[in-house]
């Protein structure tokens, strides 16, 4: 295969260098007579297939932010680190995504300045680890996350228009390099197979939008009313969950329903707490070293001594106070950080009320979703205590006894629903399970994981009647694919970012995007045959020259032997 220079000497160095790794000028190149071996472009082979790999773990690693704080919370539970990972995630893959677009770069520049393609070991060695790094993510993605895999066949419906035309793009682009690479062999099996796989790639891309479906091309009067807010333990990212101060964050995002978790104390008053521990979210480690930090273990006095705020901000946050003033707190666990980068945008008011959150009472947050007028759903934890019984009763005679209208009452808990039914039937009943078809009652809410239900569940349940609440939600692209597909409610993190959202991230009419569809295609068209017709121009303008050079050379090569 002859690789004549099809550009500069100075360009062809400095491709040469990073990719080769040796500082080769053209000349001396075309001294020491390399060439592209199958062995060279089987290494390019390897390093197309590694950047697409590593393309799609980038994809998957965009998608699943939206459950990341799960994962922190799952990391903080098993080995008692708090860190948000997703920053790690998005720096290590960045490095990887980075490496391999330069290499590929590189190699299709090298191409088309018909250039040796002379990968260094060092490349390949680091290919290497990069396609193992990678693969490690995604077995670890498979068995400890699968339900994330849910999570990328819900984003196609948001991304899969715009992949479509990014794909179709990038292939266009690379006719380029390819027609260059075509003309410059001699093997005439090896074009054919090239050229056949390129098109059949080409006419299966063009005709994918056939495939794509999703809820957002649609026209703009068929848009479903915006679905309303249920807020995650509050409103998470601008107060300490589960608290009295992140009930009223919630409250003006114009949220709709206050979603919480509730325990039984050892004395048998019912409040507010997610983890079975109290590590993560109270300085528990520091008032009580001596004891186990278990939820339901502690009487109601001793869970009104633990400060239920400052993990929520630096410890430097924390003890700063309102204009710089100290602010006496609790001693604060070096394990303990932020949850979210929204802390930074806390006014100095918002810190020191942050200080001085405790544990609330299920009465006291009943109070104040009373007199906010919001309603509150809550599970009741942990579901499989001996004593369960007990705690169901306990719940229900404080919610009874607070005087809330029961329709504002929204319940989770599955066990011994048949007596709170009884004793409550005003209290709305929310079913964490799709509707049986041998359903006694009829079910009017369910509350289920985003990755469960499909647009078209969702559009037969709304046409059913059904309340559909899915959690949790908390990027504009999935807020818009379940806004178009009609759902009732979302639970989310960022209330204060769905707040804002008057319009989907994108709806398109199907009339409209086919003509876009039609137009990426015919340009995308138009590109490749350019490419190919003034490749093949170029390369019939080097024969002359080249066959001239042969002449020269093989006359010398005469001589000399004379």
């Amino acid at each position: 295969m002859a690789d004549p220079p099809g550009c500069c000497s100075t360009c062809a160095t400095c491709l040469l260098c990073p990719y080769s790794c040796q500082w080769i000028t053209a000349k001396k190149e075309k001294r020491k007579g390399l060439r592209t071996t199958k062995c060279d472009c089987s290494w390019f082979l390897f390093l197309f297939c590694v950047f697409l790999f590593t393309l799609v773990w980038l994809y998957f690693a965009i998608i699943i932010l939206n459950d990341f704080h799960n994962f922190n919370e799952f990391i903080f539970r098993e080995r008692k680190l708090w860190l948000d990972w997703s920053q790690v995630l998005l720096i290590a893959t960045a490095v990887l995504i980075s490496y391999s677009s330069v290499l590929l770069v590189l190699a299709l520049c090298l191409q088309l300045c018909g250039q040796p393609l002379k990968l260094h070991w060092v490349h390949k060695v680091l290919l290497i680890l990069t396609a193992l790094v990678v693969a490690a993510a995604f077995t670890g993605l498979g068995i400890k996350w699968a339900e994330e895999w849910k999570s990328a066949r819900v984003s196609l419906q948001a991304t899969g228009p715009f992949l479509h035309i990014g794909t179709v793009g990038g292939m266009t682009l690379l006719a380029w390099p390819l027609a260059s690479f075509i003309y410059r062999t001699r093997k005439t099996g090896l074009r054919v197979f090239l050229l056949l796989v390129y098109c059949a790639a080409m006419i299966a891309l063009y005709l994918a939008p056939l495939g794509i479906t999703s809820p957002c091309i649609m026209e703009e009067n068929q848009l479903p009313p915006k679905p309303a807010l249920v807020g995650h333990r509050g409103a998470p990212m601008l107060a300490p969950e589960n608290t009295l101060m992140s009930l009223h964050k919630a409250v003006e995002c114009d949220v709709q329903v206050f979603e919480t978790d509730v325990m039984v104390s050892a004395d048998g008053v019912p409040f507010l707490m997610h983890d079975e521990e109290l590590t993560r979210t109270t300085n528990v480690q520091a008032v009580f070293p001596d004891r186990a930090a278990q939820s339901i273990a502690f009487n109601w006095t001793d869970l009104q001594q633990l400060d239920a705020g400052s993990w929520f901000l630096e410890g430097r946050d924390a003890l700063r106070g309102v204009g710089g003033l100290p602010v006496v707190t609790a001693p604060l666990s070096p394990l303990q950080r932020r949850p979210f980068p929204t802390v930074q945008s806390l006014s100095p008011a918002d810190r020191n009320e942050t200080t001085k959150q405790r544990i609330p009472s299920l009465e006291q947050a009943l109070e104040a979703a009373k007199q906010s007028n919001i309603s509150i759903m809550f599970d009741l934890r942990p579901e499989n205590h001996s004593d369960y019984q007990n705690f169901v009763n306990v719940t229900l005679g404080v919610i009874l006894q607070s005087g809330i209208p029961l329709q504002q009452v929204l319940w989770l808990p599955d066990g011994f629903r048949e007596d709170v039914k009884q004793q409550a039937p005003g209290v709305q009943q929310v079913y964490g399970r799709k509707r049986l078809k041998d359903e006694k009652e009829p079910v009017l809410h369910v509350n289920l994981p985003y990755q469960d239900m499909s647009s078209e569940e969702i559009r037969q349940y709304r046409q059913d009647n059904i309340s559909v609440n899915l959690y949790v939600v908390n990027q504009p692209w999935l807020f818009s694919v379940l806004w178009c597909s009609g759902v009732s409610s979302v639970t989310t993190n960022a209330c204060q970012v769905l707040k804002e959202m008057k319009h989907p991230v994108w709806l398109l009419p199907s009339s409209t995007y086919l003509m876009i569809w039609i137009v990426v295609d015919c340009v995308s068209f138009l590109i490749i045959i350019w490419a190919f017709v003034l490749l093949k121009k170029c390369s019939h303008r080097r024969q002359p020259a080249e066959s001239e050079t042969d002449v020269l050379l093989t006359k010398i090569n005469s001589l000399m032997q004379e």
